[in-house]
């Protein structure tokens, strides 16, 4: 399987001939959707789906996410299927197991949203917007490594819960070149702990898996 980081949130996954993105939001300006078979959004918020790109890719690509997406994606053409923690289905040829149902909390005033994490082919494991432990094995794990709902302090306890084998960062397009150092700084010194490899991609970077 090929994992390819996109800006912020955006990851894809390429395998015989199949490809599934992870949350194509709006910072993601990278023509992702080209050549998709199947998109995996986890919630709601714009950075990470685009609902005008996603109208815009026509009826070929279905789409998997929870209820409080599928609402805002009603006349998208492309299949819209709801799901939630515990299920388990294919899509373009990638098996995905659900875990998890709520966005992290994120300020005193605003309603926490529905969030879905997903766990590809039981290798990759994007937990979206929130720190899910799903309890079982997790070879890869799309860490979030900077948000207004977290520090660096939570994701480096959130690797220690999950012990990856490896660890690549996400949801890291707010970040100046001071804010990647730190990170980077973050994962070197979890990775040297752990004995991972535990690190950042650059947007357009891809590891084989």
């Amino acid at each position: 399987m090929k994992l390819t980081k996109h800006t912020h949130s955006c990851v894809r996954l390429e395998k015989d001939g199949k490809v599934l993105v992870i949350d194509p939001g709006t910072f993601t300006r990278e023509p992702v959707l080209d050549g998709a078979d199947a998109v995996l959004v986890t919630h709601e918020h714009f950075d990470h789906v685009d609902v005008e790109r996603l109208k815009a890719a026509g009826p070929g690509i279905e789409v998997w996410t929870c209820q409080g997406v599928a609402d805002a994606l009603g006349d998208v053409p492309a299949g819209v299927h709801v799901v939630r923690a515990g299920d388990a289905f294919e899509a373009a040829g990638f098996s995905v197991k659900v875990f998890g149902e709520w966005h992290a909390k994120n300020h005193p005033d605003v309603p926490v949203v529905q969030n879905v994490g997903f766990m590809v082919d039981d290798e990759v494991f994007y937990p979206g917007d929130a720190l899910t432990v799903p309890g079982v094995d997790v070879p890869t794990l799309l860490v979030p490594t900077n948000a207004p709902w977290m520090k660096l302090l939570e994701m480096v306890e959130y690797l220690r819960a999950v012990r990856p084998a490896r660890a690549y960062s996400t949801h890291d397009g707010l970040l100046n070149d001071v804010g990647l150092t730190l990170v980077d700084n973050y994962l070197r010194m979890e990775s040297d702990k752990q004995g991972a490899d535990m690190r950042r991609l650059a947007p357009g970077d891809s590891v084989e898996l």
